[in-house]
């Protein structure tokens, strides 16, 4: 009987971190693709920013999506975190010539 109790408890941690990394990571995921795409597009910078904020909601609804088809919470986390941190990595490289 306990068994049953902590795999329903596992079941419900995993799903539970699953919700937080595609809430957060995935937002995280979406600025950070934001910030790439504006200024990697060839188009007048209000042009370029407009047009990738409209592509992170897509970009946002692939990350959730891809969260929950993850094989588990922690390939889910280190997704979300690998992929934020070489968008956000590019970000900065491009925006200050990597450069503080």
């Amino acid at each position: 009987m306990s068994k049953t109790i902590t795999l329903t408890a596992a079941y419900r941690w995993s799903v539970a971190s699953r919700v937080v990394a595609a809430a957060l990571g995935g937002y995280a995921l979406a600025s950070a693709a934001t910030v790439l795409l504006a200024l990697l597009w060839p188009v007048p910078r209000a042009q370029g920013v407009l047009w990738a904020t409209m592509l992170s909601f897509a970009i946002y609804a692939v990350a959730v999506i891809w969260v929950f088809c993850a094989r588990s919470a922690t390939r889910a986390w280190a997704g979300m975190a690998v992929s934020t941190a070489v968008c956000a990595g590019l970000a900065w490289l491009l925006m200050v010539g990597g450069s503080p």
